[in-house]
């Protein structure tokens, strides 16, 4: 086994190798299945029949539904709530899993450093690079922020510039391209870089306050970020790229996520809003890292991956500069025109393997982002989280944020098999309005549009990252503030949160605080 990672997997190596088939991800589905009208094989006429039960929307806020409060099925955690609320490994995996979920963790934390080094299973790190570890920007795998002053958080400015040839259009439209980097700077605007060379720019954010007063007379006051790069290493860039602010996503629940049937995702798609109702969600469909299948989007602000393991690669590539099988660059971001990155020394070690990070490596930071469990849910018996679960479902919050699912019979983590999970998505498309609107297309994705966030743990925000900052920039201040800034598909929810009595607001948000 490759010394790069013997540390780590000498005690167990039984253990790692069973990893392989648990962190496979979903199978790749065929085009043809990207029908929005897709049954579930996996079950039989009784389990769909219990299934549909189990899963219609409530009609009663009398009382918490049956196992409300397991958010994540049986893995759910039901740990105190503290600083480390999202990083237990799901209940319900075995004792050779949990020592198996360790080790991934130890990998997600490991700090990379430049090559060459003496460490040579943890060189490679850049040239150019976001961050240095898995934890830097997922800091106990809770939410990101922006940045305060000049320190070094888990938030980045994505590159991106619509396609301008035939070829690169055909490209996208085949899904070989999410979009087109930046010719200078690539697909990321790297704050940092190894010694001897200079690092891209850094961000900066202005805010405008923009007022907003509720009809009973409560004002409050949003924030409008601008954003520019600063110090550009490398001359302008490029007029047509657009920049995207992106904060990091919490780590719990992917599994789970990745576990629900293709076909209960896609039924919820209606792209030309056939039902008149004003929602309009749309798939997103990419292709598999490795197979260059087409698969169903489902991870990241845009729904850009469609698989735990390719969220991974594209941290790895895109993050910290690291090879990997899936995407085998070791230069990570840099571009032909940055000659000086390029010939930077590397830390692919031909004798440890190809790329800079290994297939172990890649199976074991797969598997502990895999089951990072979703905590329990607090008060759902409570009176006022009660009313406000019901003005939630009033204001037509589930028809973007669907409450729950069963998971497959047949995914691959059995842990994750069959669950009934509450993360409120339905990890579609939606046009979010000019609020919020990056101008960035992202595959599918268009530079209004956002994948729909699920809502579970939102409540532990505070208690794990230490900070309240919500959407896909940090700029929301607080729930109120986030749903305020809901424009597009979901601005008669907005409308309809707003037009509520100051109590009953309060209500709705001591709902999502519970969650």
């Amino acid at each position: 086994m490759a010394r790069r990672i013997a540390l780590f997997l000498a005690p167990l190596a039984a253990t790692a190798m069973l990893v392989v088939a648990q962190a496979a991800g979903p199978a790749p589905l065929p085009v043809a299945d990207f029908s929005l009208a897709h049954p579930r094989a996996d079950l039989t006429e009784k389990d769909k029949a219990r299934v549909g039960s189990v899963t219609a929307p409530t009609q009663d806020f009398s009382a918490p539904e049956r196992f409300e409060a397991m958010s994540g099925g049986a893995g759910t955690s039901k740990a105190p709530v503290n600083a480390d609320a999202f990083s237990h490994f799901s209940a319900n995996i075995t004792f050779e899993e949990e020592e198996t979920f360790k080790l991934g963790n130890a990998l997600f934390r490991k700090f990379w450093v430049s090559s060459p080094s003496s460490t040579q299973a943890s060189d490679g790190l850049g040239p150019l690079f976001s961050a240095r570890s898995c934890q830097s920007c997922h800091l106990k795998d809770g939410r990101g922020r922006p940045p305060a002053g000049g320190e070094a958080v888990s938030m980045f400015l994505r590159l991106a510039r619509a396609p301008q040839t035939a070829e690169e259009r055909e490209d996208v439209a085949a899904h070989r391209r999410l979009n087109l980097p930046d010719p200078v700077y690539g697909e990321q605007l790297q704050e940092f870089a190894v010694p001897g060379l200079t690092a891209e720019g850094r961000m900066r954010i202005d805010y405008d306050d923009v007022p907003f007063t509720f009809p009973d007379g409560e004002a409050v006051s949003l924030r409008s970020p601008h954003y520019a790069v600063l110090d550009l290493g490398y001359g302008p860039l490029d007029p047509a790229t657009t920049l995207s602010p992106r904060v990091a996503n919490p780590m719990i629940g992917m599994g789970l996520i990745q576990a629900i049937e293709p076909g209960d995702i896609l039924s919820r798609a209606d792209p030309e809003d056939a039902d008149g109702d004003g929602i309009s969600g749309r798939p997103a469909i990419v292709r598999d890292h490795r197979t260059k299948e087409p698969i169903l989007g489902r991870f990241g602000w845009k729904a850009q991956n469609g698989s735990i393991r390719d969220q991974v690669s594209s941290a790895f590539a895109g993050d910290i500069g690291i090879s990997t099988p899936d995407l085998p660059r070791p230069e990570g971001d840099c571009t032909d025109r940055q000659a000086d990155c390029l010939a930077m020394p590397n830390g692919v070690q031909p004798r440890l393997g190809d790329t800079e990070a290994p297939d172990p490596v890649m199976d074991l930071v797969t598997f502990y982002s895999e089951n990072l469990a979703v905590p329990q849910r607090r008060d759902v018996d409570d009176p006022t989280v009660l009313r406000g679960k019901a003005l939630f479902y009033g204001a037509g919050c589930p028809a973007c944020h669907v409450p729950k699912y069963v998971t497959s019979r047949q995914a691959a983590n059995k842990a994750q098999a069959f669950q009934l999970i509450w993360p409120y998505s339905d990890f579609l498309l939606h046009d979010m309005g000019e609020g919020l609107a990056d101008g960035q297309a992202v595959g599918e994705a268009d530079g209004r549009e956002w994948r729909t966030p699920p809502l579970w743990g939102i409540g532990l925000t505070q208690a794990v990252s230490n900070h309240q900052f919500f959407l896909h920039d940090g700029r929301a201040r607080s729930l109120t503030e986030a749903i305020l800034w809901h424009g597009g598909e979901a601005e008669r929810a907005r409308d309809a949160f707003a037009a509520l009595p100051a109590e009953d607001r309060a209500a709705l948000i001591r709902f999502l605080e519970s969650l």
